[in-house]
């Protein structure tokens, strides 16, 4: 598994490329269930962050596909 501050940077970057390309799904970020905390201090570790930047990469591989957009494996 990728260190805390790789997923951070691909995070940042698949985020970056949702912003960029595919602006439309900008608000299907915030509804993500992974973003919303289940526990009043939710401790954010690795395992967080690799769950979030698969749900990421997982919402950008099914849309750009069907949208004729080719994009840059991240």
């Amino acid at each position: 598994m990728k260190t805390i501050e790789e997923l951070n940077k691909n995070i940042l970057k698949i985020t970056q490329t949702i912003q960029n390309e595919f602006p439309e799904l900008m608000p299907f970020l915030n509804e993500m269930t992974i973003t919303i905390p289940m526990l009043h201090s939710p401790e954010v570790d690795q395992k967080a962050l690799y769950d979030y930047y698969n749900s990421l990469r997982n919402l950008l591989m099914k849309y750009a596909p069907n949208h004729n957009v080719l994009f840059q494996s991240i």
